[in-house]
């Protein structure tokens, strides 16, 4: 009875707990949301909690007035779709060959493959490489060199080598070659893992700003997260932005604040689109009977 009676307290134990957690994350979102549509008086006094003081979106509406935020915006978005697809193009093209038994020096690639996870490629040889192939100062930085992920291979191999081989098999009887078969039968069956690369994929473009900030010269190629960077880290207005100027009438921490939601709402956005595969695609990508 007493054990019972335990397992009967645990859940709500464990959803309160959980809840908790959950909220210590939300919470930063929350009070950044109430400063940006708090009043400028309040704001500037820092008297805003998780409740905005004087209710106001005029902060918004200068933000998505600034050809800069939507330049910055648009080249996020560009990376992080153009990105995605590239990695999972060669990642699932990579995966696939290693599957194939008769692919010479397969033990010794996925040997290799395992040495990266040790030894990363060094920062100097990677702009070296990147400046003699001309892609410095272009959007094809931000996405060439780091579309390709041994994590990324692995776990699609895995998930690869878990469709039925008879399958691959009655395709190639009816005269489909390996293209054929990657195009039509695998990737068609693999959507889980897929939507689980994407989403881990998408996150890091969007969220990254190292890459651009050693490739990219011209400001007006510079993604969400480096005008971000530029704004809190230099703790200035009109330092590094280019032609970005804040508006007199708001605090530097209002527009900090709202530029902040304007650059974390769209990947948000992204991740319950794709949440239903990510649970099945990460526990069979990463599981093999």
């Amino acid at each position: 009875m007493n054990k019972a009676r335990s397992k009967g307290w645990f859940p709500y134990l464990n959803g309160i707990f959980l809840t908790a957690i959950s909220f210590t994350m939300t919470a930063p979102l929350i009070h950044l949301l109430a400063v940006s549509l708090s009043l400028p008086e309040y704001a500037n006094a820092k008297l805003v909690g998780l409740w905005p003081r004087g209710m106001q979106f005029d902060v918004y509406e200068s933000i998505f007035r600034l050809d800069t935020i939507w330049r910055a915006l648009t080249v996020s978005v560009i990376i992080t779709v153009g990105g995605t697809l590239i990695t999972l193009l060669l990642c699932s093209l990579f995966a696939y060959t290693l599957t194939r038994a008769g692919m010479p020096a397969r033990k010794l690639i996925l040997k290799l493959i395992v040495i990266t996870f040790v030894f990363p490629v060094p920062l100097i040889p990677s702009y070296l490489l990147v400046k003699e192939l001309g892609m410095v100062n272009s959007l094809w930085s931000l996405m060439i060199p780091g579309a390709m992920s041994a994590f990324y291979v692995l776990i699609v191999k895995t998930f690869f080598e878990g469709i039925p081989g008879e399958l691959l098999e009655s395709a190639k009887i009816d005269g489909s070659g390996e293209f054929g078969i990657y195009a039509r039968i695998v990737m068609p069956l693999s959507l889980p893992v897929l939507s689980t690369i994407a989403l881990f994929q998408a996150v890091n473009q969007w969220n990254s700003y190292f890459a651009a900030t050693i490739y990219i010269r011209s400001k007006d190629l510079y993604p969400m997260q480096v005008l971000l960077r530029n704004l809190i880290v230099e703790n200035g207005a009109n330092t590094g932005m280019g032609d970005f100027q804040l508006s007199t009438q708001f605090t530097p921490e209002m527009m900090k604040a709202g530029i902040v939601l304007v650059a974390t709402v769209p990947i948000l956005i992204v991740y319950p689109v794709l949440q239903k595969h990510f649970v099945k695609g990460a526990m069979l990508g990463s599981l093999k009977e």
